[in-house]
């Protein structure tokens, strides 16, 4: 799975708290994800009762499309960011 270290299994207990949110919180979104063919759900490979998530090419695709428009908007905006961002530093040394 894209993001998660090689030894982490694509399970929804696993990527839950990456996105800061509780499993069952998690999911309705992966619910949704795999109604547009994004992901696929597929049993673990040592634990049949596991369920591993998978991105699939469209999901791939999506992925792709929002990495570089995020990337796009942070390169518009970035150093507007970081001039905040140094300006609260600095407000908060003295």
């Amino acid at each position: 799975m894209h993001g998660l270290p090689e030894a982490a299994k694509p399970t929804i207990r696993e990527i839950a708290p990456r996105l800061f949110i509780r499993h069952h919180s998690a999911v309705e979104p992966i619910d949704r994800l795999e109604r547009r063919r994004a992901i696929v759900r597929r049993p673990g490979l040592e634990d049949g009762r596991e369920v591993w998530v998978k991105l699939t090419p469209a999901g791939r695709a999506i992925l792709r499309r929002l990495a570089l428009a995020h990337r796009t908007e942070l390169q518009r905006s970035g150093p507007d960011l970081a001039r905040a961002l140094d300006s609260v530093l600095r407000h908060g040394r003295k």
